[in-house]
């Protein structure tokens, strides 16, 4: 019973680092790719779309993407959806297309990204957290339900404690080597 839920928990947490690792992935130095419009929804006809449903992206050079919107009439929206995004890019829009220069990384918007990467690690951290508190209450529901000892019950809380340790050091690591590549000119 008790190995269930740590085993279920390992996978949860594993999840959740893979999720932060996709999220910072999505926060780039220097160069334009398209996959860093990844996360950018775009409210089209009353439902959130993602933008590359929307629009054909393609990295023009290495510091501009360019955009192709298929619904013209969407171009508007596209582009507040962008502006709005927690990326800081100012898009263009010329006739049907939409150009997005990413901006020179000074050291201002640095700092700018650091603090975006943290809040992420932060969220990861958060997520792991919530998983021990759910794994600690099903423990403790077997015990209340005398399905385990008082023994197995605190060795499973401790087995959860130290894989939500494990894994808070693997979010730090993340974030560390992010800032260290964020920081590197």
């Amino acid at each position: 019973m008790i190995d269930e839920i740590e085993m279920d928990a390992q996978e949860r947490m594993e999840k959740s680092i893979v999720a932060l690792r996709s999220q910072l992935s999505k926060i780039r130095t220097g160069r334009a790719h398209p996959s860093l419009l990844d996360s950018i929804m775009v409210p089209y006809y009353g439902t959130n779309t993602p933008l590359k449903q929307l629009a054909n992206i393609v990295a023009e050079d290495n510091r501009t993407l360019a955009l192709s919107v298929f619904d013209k009439s969407a171009i508007q929206a596209v582009e507040k959806a962008i502006m709005q995004s927690d990326l800081g890019l100012n898009p263009m829009s010329a006739g049907g297309a939409i150009r997005i220069p990413m901006p020179a990384l000074t050291e201002e918007r640095r700092k700018d990204l650091i603090k975006v990467v943290r809040a992420e690690a932060e969220s990861g951290r958060v997520a792991i957290r919530n998983i021990r508190r759910d794994a600690n209450s099903d423990i403790k529901e077997l015990l209340k339900e005398k399905e385990v000892s008082e023994d197995q019950s605190r060795a499973g809380e401790e087995n959860i404690q130290s894989l939500t340790n494990d894994f808070i050091k693997q979010v730090d690591k993340i974030l560390a080597d992010k800032e260290k590549e964020l920081m590197e000119v």
